[in-house]
């Protein structure tokens, strides 16, 4: 899966600054180029046969322009030197086009990366599809092992690698390349409309973080035996408990509410909060780009600039936006490193590695404390208004009764007033990285569980 000779990382830089140098000089103000190129393998299996092997290449170059202050974006799968000048052309004149955005622009060369630490974000090692399809048969064994285990839904593997390059009229010019390998599988348990599903994932930067094949069958097996002969829980008010490893969609709900675009809209519920409680004291979000290995790590951000761990929330307070140069610009603050940026669209507001710290309480003491509540350990659809704060999505999971985790429940909706939830929320000390975005097991002090 090594890039071949005529897009290694320098000639795409080299092309990159031509293109740049090209939308100079056909009448831009200010230009940047970024390319991603990205491919991967998967090997896919169910009841120990290939289901499917799929590798994929995708290879796309934007250019985004700016002329006074309007700004127009292109992206192009060709590379060939000789369509640069008419892609630029295209760029230009759609920019003159557009309307002014006085917020619009490249950063101060003071801004800019220069040196950053050693990410450790490459695997050299490349597996086979042989190699991915063995991972794939041993996880799905394992599950099919466990006792009243019916059926499979399949497991897969797969292993990815992208380089990024980016280059900017105002002097900045950097490329890095990360790789991305996963696991998962998914079985079932009992048997006709009594099924009941189990699944269970593992995803890396590095194979050898990898979760063990075998284990991760035997785990997802167990999920699924222990979902059988769910009941309707009677609607109530309740402390609602987050799996840990699900619990980071609470936080995402939070990172979307202070993202500087949203802020700057006026269309997040803690658009006016900045200073002000939004978890409780002690609690902290952080965004850290910087974490070796991490899934969102990254050495510069999608503008150029430095990337530094940042504390959004510092004892329950809301010391942060995540922001972009624009969005930065339109609040009156200095920039933070947190853009994005896909080739074919202009740069935005986005974590990188985002967590929630972890709580003293063991999730077990957590639970332990509660006498009636739900723990959930599947949630379903995207109920999460951010401009009114309203939180609302369908859930399984389990019972919590006399600090025990009890019955299976299904077919219920959790809800509650998002900044209720917030500041109601008690973190366990079971953090694990498994994605962008983290959390240790939460719990929410109150919530409305609809069931019958």
């Amino acid at each position: 899966m090594g890039y071949p000779r005529q897009i290694m990382a320098n000639d795409i830089l080299n092309f990159l600054e031509d293109l740049v140098r090209e939308a100079c000089a056909q009448g831009a103000d200010e230009a940047d180029a970024v390319d991603i190129d990205s491919r991967s393998l998967e090997a896919a299996v169910r009841f120990g046969k290939i289901e499917h092997m799929e590798r994929s290449e995708q290879r796309k170059t934007g250019l985004r322009v700016l002329v006074g202050r309007r700004q127009a974006v292109v992206a192009t799968a060709d590379r060939q030197p000789e369509t640069a000048a008419a892609l630029v052309a295209r760029a230009i004149a759609m920019a003159r086009a557009a309307p002014e955005d006085p917020h619009a622009g490249l950063a101060e060369q003071a801004l800019l990366a220069a040196d950053w630490p050693e990410l450790d974000l490459y695997d050299a090692i490349q597996p086979t599809s042989e190699d991915l399809t063995r991972k794939a048969i041993d996880a799905e064994a394992a599950a099919l092992d466990v006792a009243s285990i019916t059926n499979s839904e399949g497991a897969s593997a797969s292993r990815s690698e992208t380089r990024v390059a980016l280059v900017s009229s105002n002097g900045f010019a950097s490329s890095y390349r990360r790789s991305g390998c996963g696991l998962s599988v998914s079985v079932l348990a009992g048997e006709g409309t009594a099924m009941e599903s189990g699944y269970d994932w593992s995803s890396a930067v590095h194979a050898s973080d990898l979760a063990e094949p075998a284990a991760l069958g035997r785990s997802a097996g167990a999920r699924a035996v222990s979902r059988l002969g769910p009941v309707k829980p009677a609607t109530a008010v309740m402390p609602v408990v987050f799996e840990q490893r699900l619990a980071g969609r609470v936080v995402s709900a939070l990172a979307g509410a202070i993202n500087g675009a949203a802020v700057a809209r006026g269309t997040s519920f803690l658009k006016d909060a900045m200073g002000e409680p939004v978890l409780k004291s002690g609690m902290s979000l952080v965004d850290d780009p910087s974490r070796p290995r991490g899934h969102g790590s990254r050495p510069f951000d999608a503008e150029g600039l430095r990337c530094r761990r940042c504390a959004l929330v510092e004892g329950g307070v809301l010391r942060a936006w995540l922001l972009d140069l624009r969005s930065a610009r339109q609040l009156g603050l200095p920039p933070a490193g947190h853009a994005s940026r896909s080739p074919g669209s202009a740069p935005s507001p986005a974590s990188s590695n985002l967590y929630l710290a972890p709580g003293p309480l063991p999730p077990d003491d957590m639970i332990g404390e509660i006498e009636n509540g739900l723990f959930v350990t599947a949630l379903m659809g995207h109920g999460v208004d951010l401009v009114a704060g309203r939180y609302s999505q369908g859930a399984a999971g389990f019972a919590i009764r006399g600090g025990k985790i009890a019955e299976p429940v299904s077919e219920i909706t959790i809800a509650g007033d998002l900044r209720e939830m917030l500041l109601g929320l008690d973190a366990a000390n079971d953090l694990v990285f498994r994605g962008t975005v983290n959390a240790p097991t939460l719990r929410v002090e109150a919530m409305t569980v609809g069931g019958r």
